[in-house]
């Protein structure tokens, strides 16, 4: 039982930091690219904002939903036997 809850602890973290990880990189990834490609053609650069902070909601969704996977392994443990 002890060993399950650990577990469990050691994989909600796994979920939180990865998904933190990727979430950071395929933002900060994003951003560079609008600075590139604003720089070349400045007359454009509202519509890839727009376009840039749609996604960047998107990769926060998805680390969200990561986080709320996290939390109910934790709170809600389907794997205990109790």
């Amino acid at each position: 039982m002890e060993n399950v809850l650990g577990l469990v602890a050691l994989a909600c973290g796994l979920i939180v930091g990865l998904g933190a990880v990727g979430a950071s990189i395929g933002i900060a990834l994003m951003g560079g690219k609008f600075l590139e490609s604003s720089a070349r053609q400045p007359e454009l650069m509202n519509e890839l904002q727009t376009k840039m902070f749609v996604l960047a909601g998107l990769i926060d969704a998805a680390f969200l939903i990561g986080v709320a996977i996290a939390l109910l392994f934790a709170f809600a443990n389907p794997f205990t036997l109790a």
